[in-house]
């Protein structure tokens, strides 16, 4: 990484990710505007979007265009200006740059290249959400669900076993497409479904997935939507399932008995003693 002495308020020349405010516009940091207004050229996805944030805050750095249908072409451009010792930050419509957004082959890039990247802290959909589940705090982000109805299924297949909470982001278009796989696949848990954070008609919609029924009319704005983790009856004493048992007599040619209690546990409902207790009545019998 490149090494330079700074004076008292100078920045550092590079690439700095700039979070914008995924609603309410107050919600950019004053770090924000000062990068913003500091800065040489401003990336952006949609420059119509972009310049009622910067008229809001009186920036007039100048813009240049850069969204995922482009930014492999502007590649060079941007880096021969970064290379001329010059502040650039990159932006998105909303939220944080290189999640769910373009950025990324910039950022690599840059990082190949040895040119300064810095990133700031600021909003974000997905802590902003998780933060007001109530679930889990061990949380898997998993971004935008694919195009494909095969790879979605092989996905929140994947995804069921893990016992984590999870985040993703669907168009409104797609959520009642969603809804019957994560009945089939989640249905043992808990979701939390965000419209509209931080703007005037936000929503935040709870429900056991069970119960999730579909939306009549399409919903304005993009979701982000939270599965909790798996909710275990403590009341409730679950037995271990026959395909568990299974399971366990392959796993003990090749695991530890911790080792296959914490795996079993991690998808069943089963007490963890419970699994222990089996694993070792099976190793007595061999």
């Amino acid at each position: 990484m490149v090494n330079t002495i700074l004076h008292k308020n100078e920045l550092r020349k590079g690439l700095y990710i700039v979070p914008t405010p995924i609603g309410n516009l107050g919600d950019i940091t004053i770090r924000a505007i000062e990068i913003l207004k500091k800065s040489d050229f401003i990336l952006c996805e949609d420059t119509r979007v972009s310049k009622k944030l910067l008229e809001k805050f009186e920036i007039k750095t100048s813009l240049i265009s850069n969204h995922k249908f482009n930014e492999t072409k502007n590649l060079i451009k941007v880096l021969n200006i970064l290379k001329d010792d010059k502040l650039v930050s990159l932006i998105s419509d909303a939220g944080t740059p290189g999640i769910s957004d373009p950025g990324a082959v910039l950022i690599n890039e840059c990082v190949k290249q040895n040119i300064n990247v810095i990133p700031l802290p600021g909003p974000s959909a997905v802590t902003t959400a998780v933060s007001a589940s109530g679930f889990n705090e061990k949380y898997l982000f998993y971004g935008f669900f694919p195009e494909k109805e095969k790879l979605i299924v092989e996905e929140l297949e994947n995804y069921s076993n893990l016992n984590f909470c999870m985040v993703f982001f669907i168009s409104p278009k797609k959520i009642n497409k969603i809804i019957p796989y994560l009945k089939t696949y989640f249905k043992n848990r808990k979701i939390l479904i965000c419209r509209e954070i931080s703007k005037y008609y936000e929503e935040y919609l709870r429900s056991d997935i069970a119960n999730l029924k579909l939306f009549e009319n399409e919903p304005k704005g993009e979701l982000t939507i939270i599965i909790s983790e798996k909710q275990i009856n403590k009341n409730t004493s679950q037995k271990i399932s026959e395909s568990d048992k299974n399971s366990i007599n392959i796993m003990l040619k090749k695991l530890s008995t911790k080792e296959i209690t914490n795996i079993i546990a991690n998808y069943s409902n089963a007490p963890k003693k419970e699994i222990y207790e089996y694993c070792i009545k099976l190793k007595n019998e061999k």
